[in-house]
């Protein structure tokens, strides 16, 4: 039929919303029939059932708002039980954190970036903005003025949207590796040493990987090298599943570390408490 079917599930709330799109331009009317493991879809022209992953279990009975959103399709809220198979694949910081040799991919193509590296030191960067509010902690001249954050060989630094590592520990072209048989041909990161464009650019594809923050380091997006543990065969996911898994992923971290609730609490004798959890 043409349909699309998303399924958000909020773990902690065991609810889901069930996002089923393309339904424009359907003849009607079109009959939504919600299962524990399936969604079956009639319509006047044509039948079609969508099964849903195993580890992913509905309560029919649950679903008590249905709404058409503009430019999304039709919403359906309800609870949903997920098992411990559901969980996320491991962050970047948990994989690197490991005592496994990891590879970094262009994301774009497969060319190996990185390969079989074991970083010796893998330590977390400040926020970006951090440096703007270093006058507020000091009542002198800023002390890190002349001062920057910079890996040294084999270590690697995380920020929030992207890592920093040394360029020694980037592939050499002339240097025999031991590639993965489903990576044709080793790709090397081909960094421009022009002042004007300090770009990182795979050599295969031309994507833009990341850019160049210093002489000796590299800053990689999240967003465009894929990293894998390099005793795993070399798995190509699609693009879009990619960012939207890293996306997710970031928000889920951001939110639990960086988000601040404050909750106002009135008691019995009209007193008012201002209660904040992180």
């Amino acid at each position: 039929m043409g349909c699309n079917l998303r399924l958000e599930i909020r773990r902690s709330m065991q609810s889901a919303i069930l996002i089923l799109s393309g339904l424009e331009g359907k003849r009607f009317p079109i009959d939504i029939s919600v299962s524990q493991s399936s969604l079956q879809i009639q319509s006047p022209d044509n039948s079609e059932e969508y099964l849903l992953p195993q580890e992913v279990k509905l309560v029919p009975a649950t679903c008590r708002y249905v709404q058409h959103v503009s430019g999304e399709g039709l919403h359906m809220r309800l609870k949903a039980q997920a098992v411990g198979s559901a969980e996320l694949a491991p962050t970047v910081k948990e994989l690197l954190k490991t005592e496994a040799k990891v590879t970094f991919y262009c994301q774009s193509c497969g060319a190996v970036v990185l390969q079989q590296q074991q970083f010796l030191r893998v330590l977390p960067l400040p926020s970006e903005n951090w440096s703007s509010l270093v006058e507020e902690w000091c009542c002198h001249p800023d002390p890190f003025a002349n001062r920057s954050c910079l890996p040294k060989v084999n270590d690697c630094f995380l920020g929030d949207t992207f890592l920093l590592v040394n360029k020694a520990n980037i592939s050499d072209p002339s240097r025999e590796t031991n590639e993965m048989s489903s990576v044709p041909h080793p790709g090397d990161a081909n960094i421009s040493k022009s002042k004007e464009n300090t770009k990182v650019v795979c050599k295969r594809c031309k994507a833009i990987l990341g850019e160049m923050v210093s002489s000796d380091a590299v800053k990689y997006y999240i967003t465009e090298v894929m990293i894998q543990p390099s005793s795993q065969p070399y798995n190509m996911i699609s693009r879009k599943q990619f960012v939207e898994s890293v996306i997710v992923r970031l928000l889920m971290e951001l939110s639990a570390s960086r988000s601040t609730f404050r909750f106002c609490i009135q008691g019995q004798d009209g007193k008012l408490f201002l209660l904040a959890c992180r």
